[in-house]
């Protein structure tokens, strides 16, 4: 891999394009709030900016600040975070809201070994949240800047692989500007995100195509290489809707594993019996009514179908058999702390 252009060329070029024809007006821009900055590349982690903006506005509105995310419970932080996945996210965000209150006496770290620290912080986050909010010259390299990369200097290969990851980390560490690192750092993000694009990039009006080695060879459509396919798996479970009028029951999730410490629906496999698991795990005598229509919902390592089994209660106790469960009225639940699957479940049986 060879690097024929000038560094200072390929950023003045991408500045002066950021300042003119760069986004400017995302709720999380001019400012150098670093929670704020914090809080959108989190979100922004594997979720486009369309869907963030909503999330991102509720949730500044409820925790505005690093001492109010650290006091909320885990609960309340998943609650806001519910729909936008990767619940992860949410957990390390909190958890790194209260290490901020505990050993950086409630400010957020500038040290760039302290920022990376952080629960949930890799390198190049960190590195836009110092550039961003301290204006210090560190390099990103997400999956918009990896690709932009990867087209400009012909990079082939899987850009998740230690080796070609490396060669785009050194080659990133090149590029730095001296000055204007906010407008660069921004164009970066902005010249994957809206011009070189994963799928019909506009290399027409692109600010590096004169210089772009996949464009001059035609293989803007081939770069990224994709990563190597493998066969995705298939699960299966179902879903009990344990129904009482109009409340159903939902049980807490283990704090460990997929969807961990949300509220869910009982699961059971497809060989179990509802009725019986209603009864044995429960203590509930139930009839079951037909199964509702099979969802799919896809992870990123495996796909999973979800049988909802509706199972009307007959009585319901005055006290839980288990502490990890609660009764609410479908309304309320719906907005409580759910994986989206089991939202949407609710939603269409309050239809």
């Amino acid at each position: 891999m060879t690097n024929n252009v000038p560094d200072s060329d390929f950023s003045s070029r991408l500045i002066a394009w950021q300042k003119i024809h760069g986004r400017h007006d995302l709720p999380w821009q001019n400012t150098q709030d670093p929670y704020a900055i914090w809080i959108s590349e989190i979100m922004l982690q594997q979720t486009q900016v369309t869907a963030v903006i909503a999330y991102y506005a509720r949730f500044m509105a409820r925790f505005p600040n690093i001492a109010t995310l650290a006091n909320a419970s885990q609960e309340e932080v998943l609650q806001h975070w519910s729909g936008l996945g990767y619940y992860s996210r949410a957990r390390n965000l909190h958890n790194a809201a209260q290490v901020i209150m505990d050993e950086h006496k409630g400010e957020f770290p500038q040290d760039f070994e302290q920022i990376q620290a952080l629960s949930g912080i890799g390198r190049s986050t960190a590195a836009a949240i110092a550039s961003f909010a301290f204006q210090q010259n560190q390099t990103i390299l997400d999956g918009n800047v990896k690709r932009v990369l990867a087209r400009h200097f012909l990079i082939e290969g899987w850009t998740g692989s230690p080796t070609i990851e490396k060669a785009l980390w050194t080659l990133a560490e090149t590029l730095v500007p001296s000055q204007d690192m906010v407008a660069y750092t921004q164009g970066l993000m902005d010249l994957g995100a809206t011009i070189c694009s994963r799928s019909n990039p506009k290399c027409e009006i692109c600010p590096l195509q004169s210089s772009c080695k996949a464009f001059a060879e035609n293989k803007t459509k081939t770069l990224p290489t994709p990563k190597p396919r493998k066969a995705i798996p298939q699960k299966q479970t179902t879903m009990l809707l344990l129904l009482n009028g109009n409340e159903v029951m939902l049980e807490k999730r283990p704090q460990s594993g997929i969807w961990a410490g949300l509220w869910s629906l009982p699961e059971i496999s497809m060989q179990d019996i509802p009725t019986e698991m209603a009864l044995n795990k429960f203590g509930l005598e139930v009839e079951a009514e037909e199964p509702l229509a099979t969802i799919q919902h896809v992870f990123t390592h495996f796909k999973l179908e979800i049988v909802p089994q509706p199972l009307q209660v007959m009585l319901k106790p005055h006290k839980n058999k288990s502490a990890n469960t609660i009764w609410l009225p479908i309304e309320d639940a719906i907005g409580a702390a759910l994986p989206t699957p089991v939202r949407n479940i609710l939603l269409n049986l309050n239809r």
